[in-house]
């Protein structure tokens, strides 16, 4: 595997001293520093589309920028947002949808029901839970300049929580660009707007408070409520060195990692300005994905000897370091959440079980075929866990490489679905929030239908057949029922192999308080800086 990340770096960290780095070069600005926020996000911000993308960079900035109709609050209970009342016709077919006063574009002009239709309209062609509004609506139109109706073929008692899951309603004209074509405009009509001046691609963004932005009248609550900034700027430096970003840290030169390594937990622990802060108590759920659609992984038996090979703790031990932020991870909808479940889960064992993955292979029929393992090599924690998975499936005799590239490349590379002679690709390692998994409609990973599914394309007609009753199941028993259903056809499938459950603090310095902990998404609303 060769010297890890954590041996180059260990010297460096073993004194808890303070990191004696030059100073990081930041963004310009007239505002004092206890009214401006420098935050070092997880990745670098490459597109501005939420609706193209999934990254949770993307998605950060969008929820700065943007406003939705509805939000989810702390107990995950959709709460309107832009929208000021609504109501749903006595037959559970007809909802009507008026937006609340004060809700402005950046530019100056008013948001309309026109705009709302249209944002609803190009992510209901992207999102798993927009695509089932659309299957389900006969019709989505204007009423008047602040009230749009949604006319449904057949009751659909989700629609509110669905018209959370990362609409951002955009203005009319953006919204009607295709859904393959990546919206470029910065304007929304959320609580900041984006700073063009200062925007230094491959440095830093810089967001400033939307002064005529008016606020919900209710406390703040998760991602609902009230949206106060209480700062003037958040400014995203970029910096991909982890050993700057701490010492940047701990000098005052920045106020927040989104990621800091675990090596660097007991310098941060030791520090008396800084904190480590879980925000996602729910975690990441660290997965693989295989190519379903080429050898070897065409084959089921094949999937399911990763499946049966994967050592938990091995990956848990280059991901995280520290046993108290990481759990193994069983259940097909995640741990913890409501849905999480035992069914069909004879396949774990504390160490792998290679002999076993060893004998599906033979069933399988593999013949040496070349497996190509994508590895983001910006990314430790997936590069590490790449490295450990390659060693693995050499030791039961599989022709495994690695195909070094930054995250940017893997991203476009996984979706070609060819074979890996024609640019194609075996298996890649991602994350996602572990809380998503316990919503097989929104979590786009969790669907079986194989090229129009999700990057790996698993087909299985019998998931998808359980999968659709989810939307119509109305008890949380018979959601538990139809998940036990769904997972022991998932785990027969094998087109997602768990690598662990990871809870990621951030660090700040402690002047910076009121961050909003939520799963995936960071808001920049309501934290402060004494």
């Amino acid at each position: 595997m060769g010297i890890s990340r954590r041996d180059l770096i260990k010297v460096g960290i073993t004194a808890g001293a303070a990191l004696s780095i030059p100073s990081v070069p930041r963004a310009q600005t007239t505002l004092t520093d206890a009214r401006t926020v420098h935050m070092v996000k997880a990745s670098g911000l490459s597109t501005f589309d939420p609706v193209v993308t999934t990254y949770n960079i993307t998605l950060d900035y969008a929820l700065a920028i943007y406003d939705t109709l509805f939000s989810l609050d702390s107990k995950f209970m959709p709460q309107p947002q832009m929208v000021g009342k609504w109501g749903v016709s006595d037959d559970k077919k007809t909802y009507t949808f008026e937006l609340r006063d004060g809700l402005n574009w950046h530019d100056g002009t008013p948001v309309t029901a026109a705009d709302c239709v249209a944002s609803i309209r190009r992510w209901g062609q992207v999102k798993p839970g927009g695509k089932l509004l659309m299957a389900r609506a006969s019709d989505i139109s204007k009423k008047n300049e602040k009230t749009f109706t949604i006319l449904l073929k057949e009751p659909l008692g989700l629609l509110p929580t669905l018209l959370t899951q990362y609409l951002y309603v955009m203005r009319e004209k953006d919204a009607d660009t295709p859904p393959t074509e990546a919206v470029t405009t910065n304007i929304g009509s959320g609580p900041f707007r984006f700073n063009q001046a200062l925007a230094k691609p491959g440095s830093s963004f810089a967001y400033d408070r939307n002064e005529k932005y008016v606020p919900r009248s209710e406390p703040s609550d998760g991602l609902a409520g009230g949206k106060i900034v209480k700062v003037d700027r958040v400014i995203w430096d970029l910096i991909g060195d982890q050993q700057t970003a701490l010492a940047a840290l701990q000098v005052g030169e920045i106020d927040y990692v989104e990621v800091p390594p675990a090596d660097f937990y007991p310098v941060i622990e030791s520090d008396p300005n800084l904190a480590l802060q879980v925000l996602d108590a729910s975690g990441q759920v660290y997965f693989l994905r295989m190519n379903c659609l080429q050898k070897p992984f065409d084959n089921v038996k094949a999937r399911q000897a990763v499946l049966h090979l994967v050592n938990q703790q091995a990956y848990l031990s280059v991901i995280s370091h520290d046993t108290k932020y990481s759990s193994t991870v069983t259940s097909f909808f995640g741990d913890g959440n409501p849905v999480s479940n035992d069914e069909n889960t004879g396949w774990y064992r504390k160490g792998g079980d290679p002999e076993n993955a060893k004998r599906l292979l033979r069933e399988a029929g593999y013949a040496g075929e070349k497996v190509v393992i994508l590895q983001p090599t910006d990314w430790a924690e997936g590069s590490n866990a790449s490295q450990v998975l390659a060693a693995e499936l050499q030791k039961i005799g599989v022709n495994a490489e690695l195909a070094a590239m930054d995250w940017g490349t893997l991203a476009t590379r996984r979706t070609n679905k060819g074979p890996v002679n024609e640019g194609g690709w075996s298996i890649f390692i991602t994350s996602e929030s572990n809380s998503s998994r316990g919503d097989p409609i929104a979590a786009e990973s969790l669907g079986a239908s194989g090229e129009t599914s999700w990057y790996g394309w698993p087909n299985s007609d019998e998931y998808e057949a359980l999968r659709a009753k989810w939307s119509d199941v109305q008890t949380i028993e018979e959601r538990k029922a139809l998940a036990r259903k769904m997972q022991q056809v998932a785990w027969d499938l094998a087109g997602t192999v768990f690598l662990g459950r990871v809870v990621t603090p951030i660090a700040r310095r402690k002047t910076l308080t009121g961050l909003i902990g939520m799963p995936e998404l960071v808001p920049m609303w309501n934290m402060e800086k004494a």
